[in-house]
């Protein structure tokens, strides 16, 4: 059974800094490609980050670009989300998500992780 668990979420002030990890486990990821996307509320769930398992970085949203970084730890089997620079703006659930293709649509995920919550406050 395939499993992501997200952790790392938390409040903090603007300029600030977190760390998301997503463990990845029940199954090889080797042909996968993980994905972060958030949700802030009453918005639609979007696209943050996406890398294949191989550790080939795919795209970064532009809002994103330069403040994220997305990487992989392989001795711990997660996929990380570097978050710095951090704007009231990026207050939103961030899910962890993974599929056999990439894709910036949360529609073409086939699994995701529960979600840990980001506030930054201003």
């Amino acid at each position: 059974q395939v499993q992501l668990v997200e952790s790392g979420g938390g409040l903090v002030q603007t300029g600030g800094s977190l760390r998301l990890s997503c463990a990845a486990s029940g199954r090889t990821f080797n042909n996968f490609y993980m994905a972060w996307f958030r949700q802030a509320p009453g918005k639609e769930r979007e696209f943050v980050a996406a890398m294949s398992w191989s550790g080939v970085i795919i795209a970064y949203a532009d809002s994103v670009k330069g403040r994220f970084t997305i990487s992989r730890d392989n001795a711990k089997n997660t996929v990380n989300l570097q978050m710095n620079s951090l704007k009231p703006e990026d207050t939103a659930v961030y899910y962890c998500a993974a599929d056999p293709q990439y894709s910036r649509s949360p529609q073409r995920y086939d699994y995701w992780g529960q979600g840990t919550q980001v506030t930054v406050s201003s």
